[in-house]
This record gives C-alpha cells, structure tokens and sequence, in this order.
C-alpha cells in the first residue's frame, strides 16, 4: 500500500463524523419539485439535465483557469496569470446563476468534484504544469465545447417555451465565453518583427 494510501486510511479511521451525515435525501438527483412557475415538468426536466451537462462543463473550465493560473509560466506570466485568475471568477459567478437556474426549475444541480468528472465532456488535463501555448490551446477546446452545447440548448429551450433558461444560456453563458475566447486567443497571435 502507498504511503499516501496509508496515510488516507489512517485520516478516515481516526475521524468520526456526526450520525446526522447518514440522513435520508429529501429530493433525488434527476428528480423535479413541481414549481409554480408556468412551465410542464417535462420542460423543466430538460432544461435541468442541459443545465447539469452546462453547470458541469463549467465547472471543470473553471477548474482549468485556476490551474493555468497557478501554473503558467515565462515571458507572459503576468498578464496571463492576472488573466487566468479573472476568466476563473467569471466562470465561478457563471457556475452561481447556472445552478440556481437549475433549483429555479425544481432540480438538483451537480455540486461535487467526483460527479462533475463523470459528467464533464472536456477532456482531463494532465496534473503537470504545460507550455502557455497548450493551456491556451486547451482553454479554446474547452470553450468550444460549452459554446457548441451552449447553442443547441438554448434552441432546445427556446423551442419548449422555456424562455429563461433560454436567456440565461444566451445571455450569460454564450456571451461569456465568446468573450473569453477572444481574450485568450488573442495570447496566441503572433507578433510580426520589425
């Protein structure tokens, strides 16, 4: 066994969590409390399985700011490293107004590490630090793939009548990450000599 194994079994063995952690769930993940809010479960229901898929890929490219942040190094450190850090807050406030939208709808939104890795589409990164021009190329992927899913579930809720999902994704979602995009893609032109 390793030593960081040895030592997780140890931490879980000595720590004695509260009887109340056992307690049962009052709404089951997939699930929709029926809401006044004009709108047949099944709309609400698709909307929030979109939303899950968005709120996870959200969160993961979220993740991926901050460890570019931490990580990025050489001549563009600096502003890339200020840059990464702003990216992260938007996309963590993006992760905010998703969820609730979600709890808006009667669901249950993805909240935990392990179930938004089983989730995501965007691919995993390695745990190692990699040049600026892969963790840019690897943010664009990212974005690529929330504005790809991001656009066809927008019409998806536009088509069901669910206009505030629709705004949302449109609005926040859409418009966020295009932004982003340019700013980033932007680190990558390059600069004629003179």
């Amino acid at each position: 066994m390793s030593t960081a194994a040895s030592k997780r079994n140890e931490i879980l063995g000595r720590a004695r969590p509260l009887k109340e952690r056992d307690g049962h769930e009052i709404q089951a993940f997939g699930t929709i409390a029926r809401l006044p809010i004009a709108l047949a479960e099944e709309v609400c229901k698709a909307s929030v399985e979109n939303l899950n898929q968005l709120v996870a890929d959200t969160m993961t490219l979220r993740d991926m700011y901050k460890k570019h942040h931490w990580q990025v190094a050489g001549p563009t450190f600096y502003p890339l490293h200020l840059l990464f850090d702003k990216h992260h807050s938007e996309q963590s406030e993006l992760v905010d107004t998703i969820a609730e939208r979600i709890q808006s709808l009667g669901g249950v939104g993805l909240a935990m590490a392990h179930d938004v890795a089983e989730t995501t589409l965007i691919p995993r990164l390695p745990r190692g630090r990699q040049p600026v021009a892969v963790q840019l190329s690897r943010l664009l992927h990212a974005h690529e793939v929330i504005l790809l899913e991001a656009r066809s579930m927008a019409r998806q809720a536009a088509s069901a009548g669910d206009d505030g999902t629709n705004d949302l994704i449109v609005s926040d979602v859409i418009r966020t990450n295009e932004l982003q995009v340019w700013f980033v893609s932007e680190h990558l032109v390059e600069v004629p000599l003179l």
